[in-house]
Parts: C-alpha cells; structure tokens; sequence
C-alpha cells in the first residue's frame, strides 16, 4: 500500500484498513484528504481483498468538510471540491469489497456522509451523527444523498432542517448503521460483521453488491429487470454452481475465488 500524508492504510489479511489520519483537524475532508481516500479505495478495490474498514483517529470518526479548504475557493472551486467528495462516495459503492465504516466519536456532514455511503457500519455508543448545515449559512445538500437513501425522508428533514445530533443508537434504530456496540466492543464488532458479510464466493459477492446498488433507486419493475438477468447470468458462475452442488450433496462448500 501506498505512503499517504492524511491515511494510514494497512493491508491485514484478507482485509484493507483505511484509518483517516488528521486527528489535529478531528478528520476534516480537504481536498488533498478526499484524493487520497479515492486513491486509498481505488487501490483497494483492485487489491484480493474481501473487506475494507474504514476508521478515523483521535476524537473524531470525521467532521466534514475543511470550511479552511471550502471558503477560499469561488464557485468553480467549490464545484470541483464537491465533484471530487461525490467521486469519493461513489467509490465506496462501487468497489467489489465489502465497507464497512467503523465509528467512533463525531461523524458530521460529509463524515456522515462517508458512513451513509459504506455498505455496512457499526458505531460505538458514545458516538454521534449530525448534518448540521441546517443550523449554519450552508446546508448540508450533498451530504443528504446517501443518508435519505439509509433513514427516509421525514428522518431526512429532521436531521437537514434541526441540524441537531442524533445519538448511535438513534442512528441505529433510524438504519444509519447496523449496530451501536459498547466502545470497549467497537473493533470486536465491526470485524465480526465484516467476517459474515464476506464469507462465501468473493467474486458471487462483487457481482451482488454493485447489482443492489444498481437497482435499489429504480421503479420496481425496472430493479427486477436488473435483478432477474444479472441473478440468471451469475446461476452459470462457479460460485453459484458451487454453492448448489454443495447442498445438493449436503457437504461444506469449497470456494475457488
């Protein structure tokens, strides 16, 4: 793995681990920080992984955007920079690994943002979930894709329009993450997860993950067109096959991918 300046990246068995890495900024996204991310997740994506868990360090999972970043740019520069976060998010998505964020203290705007985007979290107790911008001069727009797309709207337009925090069990409950654990329990936790979600055929896995997210914002009857001829192709991938013969013979599977 690369060297970065904001990430520490490390490569653990069958498993990448992305720790953003500017605790003195409480993980502030600036511009130089998100090209980094997309280089660190790209990286990871081509990699033999299964799982990715991205993390923060210090007293903050992310706060955001860098407003020292944001308020020195004109409108063409605040452009770029929400292009380059929305690159970013997609990424997460787009990956055949599965993400799983693994959160702890503050995870506000566009860190909210990050968590909404992975396909899993779990949050310890103590940590919080804002999109505060409804509170301030700028609103949290872009922020509110993915968490509208995790809580629904009414959900949505409390935290947009109060601004105010939500606790993790808050976040739990409304379906922002999966699981709000003891802070003594959150590495414990989110590794367990990230083990039942990549057992199984990695490639069977891929092909799952960016199908969902290809359907789940499509009238129903388009998502099952999606759905039916990817699940129709994937029955002829040596997983599938794999997987059917080992229950028709009634043995432990054995995985080539």
């Amino acid at each position: 793995m690369a060297d970065y300046e904001h990430l520490l990246v490390k490569h653990d068995g069958d498993t990448v681990r992305i720790t953003m890495n500017r605790p003195e900024r409480r993980n502030s996204l600036t511009e130089g920080h998100l090209r980094e991310l997309l280089d660190a997740f790209e990286t990871a994506g081509r990699s033999d992984a299964t799982g990715i868990v991205l993390a923060g360090e210090g007293k903050a999972f992310s706060s955001g955007h860098d407003f020292g970043d944001v308020a020195a740019r004109d409108l063409a520069g605040v452009r770029d920079l929400l292009r380059l976060c929305t690159h970013v998010m997609r990424t997460v998505e787009s990956v055949p690994q599965v993400v799983i964020a693994r959160v702890h203290a503050t995870a506000w705007a566009a860190g909210c943002q990050l968590v909404a985007s992975c396909d899993l979290a779990v949050a310890a107790e103590s940590a919080t979930f804002a999109l505060p911008g409804g509170k301030g001069g700028w609103f949290c727009h872009t922020p509110a894709v993915p968490v509208a797309r995790n809580i629904g709207r009414k959900r949505l337009m409390e935290m947009t329009l109060t601004g105010d925090a939500i606790d993790a069990a808050t976040a739990a409950e409304w379906g922002l993450v999966n699981y709000a654990v003891p802070d003594d329990e959150l590495d414990t936790r989110t590794d367990e997860l990230l083990a039942r979600a990549t057992r199984g055929s990695r490639f069977s896995k891929a092909v799952g993950k960016q199908t969902l997210y290809a359907q789940l914002d499509r009238p129903e009857a388009d998502a099952y067109a999606i759905a039916s001829e990817v699940m129709a192709s994937m029955s002829q991938s040596d997983g599938a096959r794999e997987g059917m013969a080992s229950f028709l013979e009634k043995r432990h599977p054995h995985w080539t991918d």
